[in-house]
């Protein structure tokens, strides 16, 4: 929990992500949701492991303290860190450890945070305390003593629509009470209570409790009461243990009056699957729709005192009862496609597919989602792919090399949204030719962006695929369409507007071959047609030819994009993302036209690029860039040249292999100051 500490000193909200469990990076249970300014707030207790040296709780609940998380959109869920912590408490054991299951509520604009906590000094058994505060992220002060008349735990308090509150509790049995104005005492007189004598146990002396037993409830263990009001009718919910050695479900009641008699209807969510034992809720509406909100042991499948909050949605049906609610790790909340997608929370998955944990030493890492062959796919619904303008695609996966993957929509069978070759390496460095067992980076063009909310779904290649998560990004305006029919160099002499051909593809895994002599051999190659001549079209294709290390020749068709450069530096790395999926190990071309005035003598061509770089001026070599380079201004500067009257043709070519790539270009005069009185286009 150290993480979650820090968070809280430095006064900064984490911010968590989407999907079941919603809570990513601590343990939380018992989720109390409430919905206050427009948000949702869920106030959950905090399991921890035991301290050290505390045998007692190793296997048991363990928690010191609470947090309170807030959200908009019930996918992007802000800790506000802790709330409230045992140290604080007045009344309470500063070790016990107890502060289990809360809930607040909001009265005449202060706001009423409820928690059992383990009494000081030989007090037996648990009591309930409130604290206030004027906002629902508090801080929150606790009273000084805990309400008397309760003794127990899961405190839930229900303000009714007149303004009378009551609150309810479990100890000896579900009980209920009608809370004072004042919110912190119970309205009534408190009766004398004897304890059943307990096997093995000392006899407990009588004490006085407040409230009346909830009548009419199912037999077998209850605790967590939550009770709301919907329809005209109360509802009082509970974990209930309905069969002898079995764990608990979440089960309801229905009556006309906030203390009963209860009509019992059924079950709201059964036994979890795998036994986790405990189960704790409430029920909450945000902006028309009920949600469910439950926990369950995702990060800790072997120990389950340590939970973690889940959401669902829930429905009613005409006459007011509860239809059942089915867990899914999917959750609720829409996903924004550029948010990292997390497919291991699937909405449906193929039946030879699995999911396992990322790191068995720290589950928090969470899943990833195995495809193991061809008929392999996962769904992930209710995806918002609105906001995805001049975007590509990133995914962390492994694989073997050289198959393909897909993403699609709606189904398995879907339209293509992006293909994605493991050989394709981006934002990691360099090639891989074997990646099984490795997680990589892939980056890729997309061939499809759907429309407003949709469904992803991952598709396998016949040698399968793992999955850890999915994202699409934005790219930021690295060029813009040429709009004009000429251009000027910006303030500082520099080239903006180029011809740029779509990448060359090249098998380099590492620049120390950028010698001279390598260099001007590969530059002399022909590689397209009219390589020295050519004066090309926006959207003209070349056919290119390139030996492979093997001895091979492959043919590439790419095409001409005549474009204007945001920034002073060409970024060729983003021009392959978008427009060629060659990012690494690539050979780029580039022309543009410099008309000037009237002819320039003694001016000096400037370059920086990353890499290797070569440059012809009117046809005739004027600059060779050698080795691994790094892009810096004026790093490579030509002998004395003329710019002649009129047309002048400025050609270039980089070559890169695992690295960024990218060039800036501008001419200088006799004494270092940028030449700018010329025109640049591109026909």
């Amino acid at each position: 929990m150290k993480q979650t500490l820090t968070t809280i000193l430095l006064g900064v909200p984490l911010v968590l992500a989407a999907q079941n469990p919603v809570i990513r990076d601590q343990f939380s249970a018992d989720p109390t949701a409430r919905v206050f300014n427009n948000k949702v707030y869920i106030y959950p207790s905090h399991d921890i492991d035991a301290p050290d040296g505390n045998e007692r709780l190793k296997e048991w609940f363990c928690m010191a303290d609470y947090h309170v998380f807030s959200s908009e959109n019930l996918t992007d869920w802000t800790d506000h860190g802790v709330i409230l912590s045992q140290e604080r408490v007045p009344w309470g054991n500063p070790e016990a450890y107890s502060m289990w299951a809360p809930d607040c509520v909001e009265k005449d604009g202060k706001y009423y945070f409820y928690f059992p906590n383990a009494p000081k000094g030989e007090a037996r058994g648990f009591a309930i305390g409130v604290a206030t505060a004027d906002r629902p992220e508090g801080p929150f002060t606790p009273e000084a003593e805990p309400i008397k008349g309760v003794s127990g735990i899961d405190p839930c308090v229900l303000v009714d629509h007149d303004g009378t509150s009551y609150i309810y509790w479990s100890g000896m049995g579900i009980r209920g009470a009608r809370l004072k104005p004042n919110m912190k005492e119970l309205d009534g007189e408190l009766q004398e209570v004897k304890f059943p004598k307990r096997e093995g146990m000392p006899e407990m002396p009588p004490m006085k409790v407040g409230g009346q037993v909830m009548e009419g409830l199912p037999d077998g263990f209850k605790e967590g009461p939550y009770a709301f009001k919907q329809g005209g009718w109360y509802y009082l919910t509970f974990p209930w243990v309905r069969h002898e050695g079995g764990t608990e479900t979440l089960a309801y009641a229905m009556s006309k009056s906030p203390l009963g008699p209860w009509d019992f209807k059924g079950i709201i969510m059964a036994e979890h699957a795998n036994r986790c034992w405990t189960n704790h809720h409430s029920i909450t509406q945000y902006q028309g729709q009920w949600y469910l909100f439950y926990h369950h042991n995702d990060y800790s499948p072997a120990r389950d005192k340590r939970r973690s909050v889940c959401i669902d949605k829930l429905y009613f049906n005409a006459d007011g009862t509860i239809r059942e609610v089915k867990p899914t790790l999917r959750g609720v909340g829409v996903t924004e496609a550029t948010s990292r997608i997390l497919p291991d929370r699937y909405s449906a998955l193929s039946p030879d597919a699995s999911i396992e944990y990322l790191d068995t030493m720290n589950r928090f890492r969470g899943w990833e989602t195995i495809l193991p062959g061809r008929q392999s796919w996962v769904r992930y619904d209710q995806v918002d792919f609105s906001k995805l303008n001049d975007a590509y695609v990133v995914v962390c996966a492994k694989a073997n090399a050289n198959t393909e993957f897909c993403l699609r929509e709606k189904s398995e069978k879907g339209r293509i949204i992006a293909r994605i070759p493991m050989t394709v390496v981006s934002e990691m460095g360099p090639f891989r030719r074997d990646m099984s067992g490795q997680w990589i980076t892939l980056t890729a063009a997309l061939d499809y962006v759907p429309k407003g909310i949709s469904d992803l779904v991952v598709t396998a290649g016949d040698e399968g695929v793992c999955i850890d998560w999915v994202q699409f990004k934005n790219r930021p305006h690295y060029f813009s369409a040429v709009t004009t029919p000429t251009a000027q160099p910006d303030a500082d002499g520099y080239i903006r507007r180029w011809m740029l051909l779509e990448p060359i593809r090249q098998d380099i895994r590492s620049n120390v071959i950028f010698t001279n002599t390598w260099l001007e051999d590969a530059f002399a190659k022909t590689w397209f047609k009219g390589q020295q001549t050519l004066l090309p079209r926006d959207g003209q294709k070349v056919k290119v030819s390139a030996e492979q290390p093997d001895g091979k020749t492959t043919s590439q068709t790419l095409a001409w994009h005549a474009l204007d450069s945001e920034n002073y530096n060409v970024k060729l790395f983003r021009f392959a993302e978008k427009w060629g999926q060659q990012t690494y190990g690539s050979l780029f071309w580039m022309v543009t036209i410099i008309d000037c005035p009237e002819e320039m003598a003694g001016v000096r061509l400037a370059v920086g690029s990353n890499g290797a770089s070569k440059w012809w001026l009117n046809g005739e070599p004027a600059l060779l860039l050698e080795g691994d380079r790094r892009m810096v201004r004026d790093d490579g500067m030509s002998p004395r040249l003329t710019l002649k009257k009129g047309r002048n043709i400025l050609r270039g070519a980089v070559i890169n292999g695992p690295g960024l790539s990218d060039f800036c270009v501008r001419f200088l005069d006799e004494n270092g100051i940028p030449v700018t009185n010329y025109t640049i286009k591109l026909q």
